[in-house]
């Protein structure tokens, strides 16, 4: 079993990078949280893997993190979801999409994955309301931060969708909204608690002008 790989990054292709690990070239598949993180050639690179074993192949497919490889493993363990299916679901759903999905039966959310049809969201629907409490692993959001006395869910979450709708990645948009979050939190605390909540729209702009500082 080959559960985690650190080398010098040699070359990507598509969502295939090759690694070298003490002279030895690995190609692993990677999630799109992996391919944006933006990793450079030449570069150190830790994945943790997940390695099949087929008759006619053997696969590596990479993850940035353990709780990543974790929520893959189980995807694979519905039936129906092989490895590349369960890659594609990885990349195209963060956590709190996931979950919401799941919670408010939102059957379209899946069917936008590569490679899942309406009859095949309906049995993962189904698999993932038994599992869901166990499924996703414990990973800090936007949207599970404390209440404070100020802000709603909603609008967090909201700024979350619109930053998807506007093409980036889960990741890029969980993260970015929650640090928007901590934000105005603190801004509210500055001004003694008299702050008005902010609006999805201007969660959003503070995203995407912290995006063009960064260059994102």
């Amino acid at each position: 079993m080959i559960s985690r790989l650190r080398g010098a990054l040699v070359e990507i292709q598509g969502n295939v990078l090759l690694l070298d690990v003490g002279g030895v070239g690995y190609e692993v598949e990677v999630s799109a949280n992996v391919l944006g993180s933006a990793p450079l050639i030449g570069t150190e690179l830790i994945l943790y893997t997940h390695f099949v074993v087929r008759e006619d192949a053997q696969l590596l497919f990479g993850f940035c993190d353990r709780n990543e490889r974790d929520l893959y493993r189980t995807y694979i363990r519905i039936n129906g979801v092989g490895p590349k299916m369960g890659l594609a679901l990885i990349s195209s759903i963060d956590p709190s999409t996931l979950s919401r999905a799941v919670q408010n039966n939102e059957v379209g959310v899946l069917t936008k994955v590569p490679g899942v049809g309406k009859k095949t969201a309906e049995r993962l629907m189904v698999e993932l309301k038994s599992r869901i409490d166990t499924l996703l692993p414990q990973l800090p959001s936007a949207t599970d931060l404390p209440m404070s006395s100020f802000g709603s869910r909603a609008v967090y979450q909201d700024a979350e969708e619109a930053l998807l709708a506007l093409g980036y990645k889960g990741h890029q948009a969980q993260q970015a909204v929650m640090h928007a979050r901590k934000d105005f939190e603190v801004k509210a605390a500055e001004a003694g608690g008299d702050g008005k909540d902010p609006t999805t729209e201007q969660i959003v702009t503070w995203v995407l002008r912290q995006f063009a500082r960064s260059g994102v």
